[in-house]
C-alpha cells in the first residue's frame, strides 16, 4: 500500500511539472476578440513563460485569409514573456492572428484569435 501511495504521488508529481513547461498565451494586445478603432502599430503577445523568438511565429491575416507582411518576432528587453511584431498601416477589417510559440525550454504551443478595426 506504501509502494502505491508513493508511485501515484510521483506520478502527480511529474504530470504536474510537466504542465508549466509549456508557454500559454495569457494576454494579447489588440486583445482576444476585441473592437477598436486605433490600429494597432504592433502585435504583442504574453506568455506564461520565456519563449525563443528565433523558433516562434506571429502571422496576420485579413479577412479572406491572405497573410500580411510584418516584422521579424522579438521579445521586449526584459521580458521575454512578451513577444513582439511590428505591422503595416491596416485598415478597418477583421484580423486573425496565428502565433506559434517555442518555449525557452523548447516546448511548442500555437492557437489564434481575431480582433476588429472599426470604421
Amino acid at each position: 500500500m506504501m509502494r502505491l501511495t508513493f508511485v501515484v504521488a510521483a506520478a502527480m508529481v511529474c504530470t504536474a511539472s510537466s504542465a508549466h513547461a509549456h508557454a500559454f498565451l495569457e494576454r494579447a494586445l489588440p486583445p482576444v476578440g476585441s473592437e477598436t478603432a486605433t490600429p494597432p502599430h504592433q502585435i504583442v503577445l504574453t506568455f506564461t513563460e520565456g519563449v525563443e523568438p528565433l523558433f516562434s511565429t506571429i502571422e496576420l491575416r485579413d479577412k479572406q485569409g491572405t497573410a500580411l507582411a510584418v516584422g521579424q518576432p522579438h521579445t521586449e528587453p526584459g521580458d521575454k514573456r512578451k513577444l513582439v511584431v511590428d505591422v503595416p498601416t491596416l485598415r478597418a477589417g477583421r484580423y486573425s492572428v496565428i502565433w506559434h510559440a517555442t518555449s525557452v525550454d523548447t516546448h511548442k504551443t500555437e492557437g489564434s484569435y481575431q480582433f476588429t478595426i472599426t470604421p
